[in-house]
């Protein structure tokens, strides 16, 4: 029934009597239509897919909205706004992100990259500065995004890889590396975490936002994230902390001295994280907030 309610909303907000919609009246619709479905941000939402069809920025938009939309793209619009009425990301309906400085291929193989994660790679680059030929490891890579942010933003040599226990997540970062034009520098592998590495001392850098969510807590994820994103990505066991309780090992042993681990955590388990990394070794550990305030990420450096 509810698809049904959709279908003909979608076609509705599209179609327009008479002469061709313009761009302007097919955004106005789009708007309507998204807030009656409760979708985040309807104007964002209406002008990026707008932008999309137009295959130019969102802020060119606006000399092209009187101009009359082809049907082409009048359905191609219908379709879009059936997808994100059902509850669908708006990433994996635009098919791409931007992330930091790169645009990066999004859809359910990997998990949406956010903003949250952008000030993680902040805080990598910082540390960085001033190395030479760095070996960088990003662990359970997803779409690439924060290794290949790295390697394109370190300004230098150095070795950049991305792991992730799911294939089709690295077939997603592949892409996205050839996408970005950064296959020559950044390399991709299926593995267990850091399974495949095994020189001591190798990795200046060891970074990651894993699954951290508490078991019990994904059912109560938006839906928009339960339905829709891999869900291997998300599921930290019973306390979210259960790949940090398995790689903090691997991890201390790969780094040189000198080298330090970054990762993502929720924002109530820094306490708890501090206590992980200190009965792994780790010291120097710094538990740092998100721009909400939040505890966001955790850091240690290796004496």
């Amino acid at each position: 029934m509810r698809g049904d309610f959709v279908e003909k909303h979608a076609d509705t907000a599209c179609s327009e009597a008479g002469s061709p919609p313009t761009y302007r009246q097919i955004v106005a619709k789009a708007v309507r239509y998204l807030t009656a479905h409760h979708v985040p941000d309807p104007a964002v939402a209406a002008e990026l897919l707008v932008a999309r069809l137009l295959a130019c920025g969102r802020g060119l938009i606006a000399s092209c909205l009187d101009r009359p939309v082809p049907p082409s793209h009048v359905e191609a619009m219908r379709r879009a706004l059936r997808r994100l009425a059902a509850d669908e990301p708006l990433q994996y309906v635009l098919g791409e992100w931007d992330f930091r400085t790169l645009t990066l291929r999004c859809d359910p193989r990997a998990l949406i990259p956010r903003p949250e994660t952008e000030e993680l790679v902040t805080r990598v680059l910082k540390f960085l500065e001033g190395r030479s030929n760095p070996f960088v490891i990003d662990v359970g890579t997803g779409t690439g995004a924060i290794i290949l942010s790295i390697a394109a933003e370190f300004k230098g040599p150095g070795t950049f890889w991305g792991t992730d226990i799911s294939p089709k997540a690295i077939e997603l970062a592949n892409f996205n590396a050839d996408f970005t034009r950064l296959a020559g520098r950044v390399h991709f592998s299926v593995m267990d975490g850091l399974d495949g590495f095994d020189e001591p001392g190798l990795a200046d850098v060891i970074v990651s936002n894993p699954p951290y969510i508490a078991h019990d807590m994904c059912a109560a994820l938006d839906p928009r994230i339960l339905r829709h994103e891999p869900l291997l990505a998300l599921d930290g066991g019973a306390e979210g902390l259960d790949f940090y309780d398995r790689y903090l090992g691997d991890a201390l042993n790969l780094l040189k001295p000198g080298g330090a681990v970054f990762f993502e955590i929720g924002n109530d388990q820094g306490e708890a994280l501090r206590e992980l990394m200190t009965s792994y070794g780790f010291s120097n550990i710094r538990i740092e907030k998100d721009f909400a305030g939040l505890d966001r990420y955790a850091s240690a450096v290796l004496e």
